[in-house]
């Protein structure tokens, strides 16, 4: 089947990936959007594990103020050479995630960094939901997965939906950006500051 400039330019809007690698997908995949965007996910998905074992000590830092002057946040986003570091691409994607931040207000990089003793908490709120709801003990533990996985998306920027484009996660961003690099990139960390906010 013939594959049109629309169809790679809607899949492109889609997903983030670059105009070659979409038109390649919606070929492999005989034009079927849903197996094309499978095949981009796998691709930036083997592409970034391959590089994850690569040290990343170049990068970038951004800072992002917002709501003139009450929200603003640092990210700091890194990479292998300073020669991705220093290309448009990169410097658009590590402000892209600043301006995350200062939107969708992460508290955590990725689910690894939260502690156990607040997981736990969740968990034990879970439950004491499911007590009352008088769900079958047998179907909590897959309940509370499912509870959790949300609340990863809700707190974590990895999982968190990226704002400007919904129809992706922040680490299917960050993949794109690894498959199109050839280099290992990671989210650091990030600072976000909201005036008047309470200080922990």
């Amino acid at each position: 089947m013939d594959i049109t400039s629309a169809m790679v330019k809607e899949l492109r809007v889609k997903t983030g990936a670059g105009m070659m690698d979409c038109k390649e997908a919606l070929t492999v995949a005989e034009g079927d959007f849903e197996k094309a965007i499978d095949c981009l996910r796998k691709k930036g998905m083997s592409a970034a594990a391959k590089r994850s074992s690569k040290a990343t000590k170049e990068g970038a830092i951004a800072s992002y103020i917002h709501m003139g002057g009450k929200i603003g946040v640092l990210v700091e986003l890194n990479c292998e050479t300073d020669f991705v570091a220093k290309t448009d691409d990169f410097l658009a994607l590590v402000k892209d995630l600043a301006m995350h931040v200062a939107a969708s207000n992460p508290l955590y990089v990725r689910p690894e960094e939260i502690p156990e003793s607040v997981l736990e908490r969740e968990k034990e709120i879970y439950r004491s939901q499911l007590v009352e709801e008088k769900k079958p003990e047998k179907i909590w533990e897959k309940i509370i997965e499912g509870k959790l996985k949300k609340y990863y998306e809700e707190v974590c920027l990895s999982n968190q939906k990226f704002i400007k484009n919904t129809d992706i996660t922040v680490d299917t961003l960050v993949s794109n950006m690894i498959a199109k690099t050839g280099e290992n990139i990671i989210v650091r960390r990030f600072a976000r500051f909201q005036l008047g906010e309470e200080l922990k």
